[in-house]
């Protein structure tokens, strides 16, 4: 029963003295890191600019009607929203749009 006792409270000691430092956990974000390289990435190459906007698409792929002998009869909503990349994404997606038009003067009406 003492040693139940002893491991309750160094467990309460331990998430106590983890919740006084948050700043350690805020900055091991592996996300936060990649969301950083995202949106810093620079498009300086037309190949790499068209590959990025071939594989990144215009619309979700995931929004559907799901219809039975003709009827409709559901709907599943567009899911990309939930993905945490999704803003980077689509940024990096309109940045390589931009070089094309800008810097390569290229008609980007394939990619839409």
């Amino acid at each position: 029963m003492i040693q139940v006792v002893n491991l309750i409270s160094l467990v309460v000691e331990a998430s106590i003295s983890y919740k006084s430092r948050p700043s350690i956990a805020l900055t091991l974000s592996p996300m936060k890191s990649l969301k950083q390289k995202l949106d810093t990435f620079e498009i300086a190459h037309p190949r790499v600019a068209k590959l990025i906007a071939k594989t990144i698409p215009a619309q979700c792929p995931f929004e559907r009607d799901i219809i039975l002998f003709g009827r409709k009869i559901g709907h599943i909503p567009p899911l990309c929203k939930l993905n945490p990349l999704y803003e980077q994404l689509v940024g990096l997606r309109f940045r390589a749009l931009c070089y094309l038009a800008d810097c390569c003067g290229e008609d980007i009406q394939a990619y839409c």
